[in-house]
């Protein structure tokens, strides 16, 4: 019987998919897609887990690129106002570029907003959006659990009143250099980027802002993101925690991390989407039976049954949107004379668009400090990604070693990094159960489920897809006020 790669037999199935069904923005779910599939098809990685000594070697402080202190720099970087925001905005927003390889000229580019409430007081929060090569800034910022998103006329801001910066100052990072506004004056740059490189310069890119930003030295962090972001996520709390105890002094003073829908392990992210899809009514019975029994997906070649079962799979799902399985699609991408002009649990799928035009302006490019920029949301200049490996989940036990608070949650209606997928990595880790599982609130409704182990909590959100913020606001702010707060989401309604 033939063998091939499986990951190759994949990237086959999306490709006719993209032919047969064409609706596809370049999205943060199409990019990962995308990078899974491509580069399973070619040579598995050789790296098989964020290794130890990789932060040691390869992130030490020493290593780092440290400015002198920047308060210039912070002043100039402030926001007088962005063009078409709303009246009444009532906390400092900055944004600007932070050097972290001066000879390269390696650039990247952040957006902050401090909260409205007690700034002084609340913890700083980092947020990534993932791809491998999407923008934090046109995702999280604009779209997800930013204070703004952006009006369907392209021109106009509406606030979120869910917005992460109720409850901490959020920090959103434009990752790795060739994503959004961050750039390099080195091309080969963009050929070399991967895990490893991310890691180092998101690490000098905190070690920097801070001394711009330097009330928030002691302050407590948390690392956030969402999708590959399970991968950056996790390897920069490794690459901070390794230099705290290199050097004995907590440089950043990390607390905790949280990730969202988060591709973290080959092998168990693709059986459970299969079992998903399934599950959710969008396969076969006997399209699922052939996976199960000719798919093994901790094998490098599978057979050609498999091949054809992956394939009807993906086909019998139809035209709908595999990060949010109930969501509309987009049928009008043309900007409107409209607007939204507030936030509701029925997210416009046509928003990547809207956001795209807004940043684009050359007025608002200019109020974010950014260089003239033909800024898209997801890069095509990352062409090849180096040093992915294939499971975090080593990473991932490190930090719960290490006593962080460790929070994985999950959009139920993602069928791209499924719920399924979440729960089969960690149950990998054989953690003991401390908080059984249970219904968690979000004002009156069941904002979703919650089990706790032995050094990591697992969220379920009810009726979010990918990007969860996007889908259901409300319940994201109820989950990570909690996670902030270290206390489970409420076991009960308010009132």
């Amino acid at each position: 019987m033939k063998k091939v790669s499986l990951y190759a037999c994949l990237l086959l199935n999306l490709i006719s998919l993209l032919v047969i069904f064409p609706y596809s923005k370049a999205s943060q779910a199409d990019k990962l897609n995308e990078f899974i599939l491509s580069r399973k098809s070619q040579n598995p990685p050789k790296t098989l887990s964020w290794e130890e000594g990789d932060a040691l070697k390869t992130h030490s402080f020493s290593a780092a690129y440290v400015a002198p202190p920047q308060e210039e720099l912070r002043l100039a970087d402030k926001i007088v106002t962005l063009p078409g925001q709303p009246y009444g905005v009532n906390f400092d927003q900055y944004s600007g570029y932070v050097t972290v390889d001066p000879e390269a000229g390696r650039e990247l580019f952040y957006y902050f907003v401090e909260s409205p409430y007690n700034s002084s007081t609340k913890p700083l929060v980092l947020w990534f959006n993932g791809g491998p090569g999407c923008s934090s800034l046109g995702y999280g910022a604009f779209q997800e659990l930013g204070p703004f998103r952006v009006n369907s006329d392209g021109k106009t801001l509406y606030r979120n009143p869910y917005a992460w910066n109720e409850v901490a100052n959020v920090l959103f990072l434009e990752s790795p250099a060739g994503v959004g506004f961050s750039y390099s004056n080195t091309t080969s740059d963009y050929d070399n980027s991967g895990d490893k490189s991310t890691a180092k310069d998101a690490y000098v890119f905190l070690i920097n802002w801070l001394e711009r930003f330097p009330q928030y030295k002691t302050r407590a962090f948390y690392i956030t993101g969402e999708s590959y972001a399970g991968h950056y996520v996790p390897q920069l709390a490794s690459t901070i925690l390794h230099n705290n105890k290199l050097y004995n002094n907590t440089t950043i003073n990390l607390k905790g991390i949280s990730i969202g829908n988060a591709w973290i392990d080959d092998a168990t992210g693709l059986r459970g989407l299969f079992d998903y899809l399934w599950t959710h009514a969008l396969n076969s019975d006997q399209t699922h039976e052939l996976i199960e029994k000719y798919c093994d997906f901790t094998s490098e070649n599978v057979s050609s049954i498999c091949i054809n079962a992956t394939h009807k799979a993906f086909l019998e799902q139809g035209k709908i949107d595999s990060y949010n399985i109930y969501a509309p699609l987009c049928h009008d991408s043309s900007l409107k004379n409209g607007s939204t002009g507030y936030v509701t649990n029925d997210f416009d799928p046509c928003s990547d668009y809207y956001g795209a035009a807004y940043l684009n302006t050359p007025e608002v490019q200019k109020a974010l400090h950014a260089k003239p920029t033909n800024w898209t949301h997801c890069t095509h200049l990352l062409t090849d990604w180096k040093d992915s490996p294939i499971t975090i989940l080593p990473t991932v036990k490190y930090l719960i070693d290490s006593g962080i608070k460790l929070w994985i949650y999950s959009g139920d209606t993602d069928s791209v990094v499924p719920v399924t997928s979440s729960r089969y990595s960690i149950n990998t880790l054989k953690l003991p159960i401390n908080a059984a599982w249970r219904p968690w609130y979000s004002g009156k409704e069941i904002g979703g489920y919650v089990v706790g182990y032995k050094g990591l909590t697992f969220v379920t959100v009810r009726g979010a897809g990918h990007l969860v913020p996007s889908w259901q606001p409300e319940r994201a702010l109820t989950l990570i006020s909690s996670f902030l707060y270290g206390i489970l989401p409420p076991a009960s309604p308010s009132n």
